[in-house]
């Protein structure tokens, strides 16, 4: 028969062996539940319709005399302002910039310069409206101008939303919001709860016309349309509980 001091002594080695192997277990339970979470990806769109254009062009002269082209132009001004007024476009969204001219020459078949053929002379103007309507009929119609003898070019017509950079902090927080709805969900539905949110990583906004697909690595923001879409994703990391 063991002496009562060895029968003691192996109840306690017994009893510290299991309370370790609970600690122990605890502790695996507790590491393996931390190391375990969830990354979903929300989005959020929005339609956008601009509220400002520009509109930037120019009209142009040629003759073989430097001095005639000159005048030419000076003639031409006084119908663009004319025909810009009976667009609807008042005179104070209209900006001229300095004439310039530089001459035109012949050029061979390589590319040689065979003598002087005219003179152009240019005046570029730019118009900015929050009349986006009136920006895009005159884009449309500029070109009957040569009906009037005088000749134009539209360089660029864009279109933006004034209000974008508050739009970008509402679109990206309903981002966020949808990525919690859907880490909330497929906890739900294995057993589990939501935690809280360990990291969040905002995509590049991409703003692009109405109905297109077309997106770029490193965002879109679209000018050349009236009605555009905002769309704003929000990658998101929660722990699972």
């Amino acid at each position: 028969m063991l002496p009562k001091s060895a029968i003691v002594l192996g109840v306690a080695l017994l009893l510290s062996s299991l309370t370790a192997t609970l600690l122990l277990t605890n502790t695996w339970k507790s590491v393996s539940a931390a190391s375990q979470n969830i990354q979903v990806t929300g989005s959020a769109r929005r339609v956008l319709t601009s509220d400002f254009g520009v509109l930037r062009a120019a009209i142009q002269t040629e003759d073989p005399r430097q001095l005639d082209a000159y005048r030419q132009l000076q003639e031409a001004r006084p119908l663009l302002e004319a025909f810009l007024e009976e667009q609807g476009i008042n005179k104070d969204s209209v900006r001229f910039f300095p004439s310039s001219g530089f001459p035109q020459y012949h050029y061979g078949h390589n590319g040689e310069q065979l003598g002087l053929r005219a003179f152009q002379y240019q005046l570029r103007f730019e118009i900015s409206s929050a009349d986006v309507k009136a920006i895009e009929k005159l884009a449309a119609s500029l070109s009957s101008l040569i009906e009037r003898g005088v000749s134009s070019q539209i360089e660029s017509v864009e279109y933006y939303y004034t209000g974008l950079a508050e739009l970008k902090i509402e679109i990206q927080a309903e981002a966020a919001k949808d990525a919690q709805e859907r880490a909330s969900r497929i906890a739900e539905a294995t057993g589990r709860t939501l935690g809280p949110l360990t990291s969040a990583r905002m995509g590049v906004l991409q703003i692009t016309p109405r109905y297109s697909n077309v997106i770029s690595d490193y965002g879109m923001n679209d000018a050349s349309s009236i009605e555009k879409e905002i769309t704003a994703v929000v990658s998101s990391t929660f722990a699972l509980e």
